[in-house]
């Protein structure tokens, strides 16, 4: 199996725990940043990285103690320990119409052609997709929503597909949304969004109330490989798993296969205990071209931050044989 990307050896990793049977396994110092990271945080999860320059840059969610949800800056050499900057990402304003933020959380980051592109939950008459580019993590333009509301979990592809930017989405209500499909959008220009797909429902137990994409697919010559998350509605309220499909390289509205079991559910205490009981959200992923090493990052229980490890291969290999 191919995977199209860069040489990334220094991410962070663990092997696989003796007796662990799962191809996807927790690191053993989670969480790897607490929920009091910040002077004034009460909660640091559901937060982007990637590789830049020497090290790693993230896009962290921070919702302080008067719980505003904002978003941080932060850079780490090991991808591991992180030094988050206390003052929320500014972004430029070229044009005085752009649409304000009431609030942003749930950060993704995907690097496309020659800048990274951030989106985020943003309120804007409800929640909707904002969107800045930066090159260097210290200067963001704001670009235009790329949806109306209502609208969560927007997730870049890191190329064009047909000569078009194209992204994932979740449309949903104002509130706790108690449903949610995925969808596919493309874009010329990354202002106007349409060709909108209908990619995946619910499929029952873990991921009986709704999906939403996860970290930025990974592209592979078996698919696209895309982590997503599924919710349950149990008696106690929801519980939030992951699990992968493959969607096709050139058509990646088309699901060639999905798991049937999830991947990764709410079982350690920090995933289990929290401000959101139960919930583990992965929202990036790094993964190392050469030997299929991949390191998951996710918010758990809304509180703080833990990372999770597979191969690629082992996980295609998964996906396709427990797909429905």
């Amino acid at each position: 199996m191919k995977i199209y990307g860069s040489s990334l050896p220094h991410i962070p990793w663990q092997e696989r725990p003796q007796g662990c049977g799962s191809p996807v396994w927790r690191y053993t110092e989670n969480p790897i940043i607490p929920a009091d990271a910040l002077a004034d945080s009460n909660s640091i999860f559901n937060s982007a990285v990637v590789p830049f320059r020497d090290g790693f840059a993230g896009v962290f969610r921070c919702d302080d103690t008067q719980r505003n949800m904002d978003i941080h800056v932060g850079f780490s050499s090991d991808g591991i320990h992180w030094d988050i900057r206390p003052e929320t990402v500014p972004l430029t304003r070229r044009d005085a119409e752009l649409p304000p933020c009431d609030y942003r959380y749930d950060p993704r980051v995907c690097w496309v052609e020659d800048r990274y592109i951030v989106t985020w939950c943003g309120g804007y008459h409800g929640p909707t997709i904002g969107m800045a580019c930066t090159t260097d993590f210290e200067t963001f333009v704001q670009m235009e929503n790329a949806f109306l509301p209502f609208n969560r979990n927007g997730v870049m592809f890191p190329r064009k597909i047909h000569g078009r930017y194209a992204m994932l989405s979740r449309p949903s209500d104002n509130g706790h949304t108690p449903f949610g499909d995925i969808f596919y959008s493309e874009s010329p220009d990354l202002e106007l969004w349409g060709r909108h797909r209908h990619v995946m429902t619910t499929a029952g137990g873990w991921q009986a109330t709704k999906v939403g994409a996860g970290p930025v697919p990974i592209e592979t010559s078996e698919g696209w490989l895309l982590f997503y998350h599924g919710v349950l509605n149990s008696c106690n309220g929801f519980v939030y798993s992951f699990g992968a499909a493959l969607l096709d390289r050139e058509q990646p509205w088309k699901v060639l296969y999905r798991t049937k079991p999830y991947l990764l559910s709410p079982k350690a205490e920090y995933e289990r205990t929290g401000d959101v009981p139960n919930v583990v959200f992965p929202c990036a992923a790094l993964c190392d071209a050469d030997t299929g090493r991949i390191a998951i990052y996710y918010g758990c229980a809304d509180t703080v931050t833990g990372i999770a490890f597979c191969h690629a291969e082992e996980v295609v290999w998964f996906t396709k044989e427990h797909s429905f």
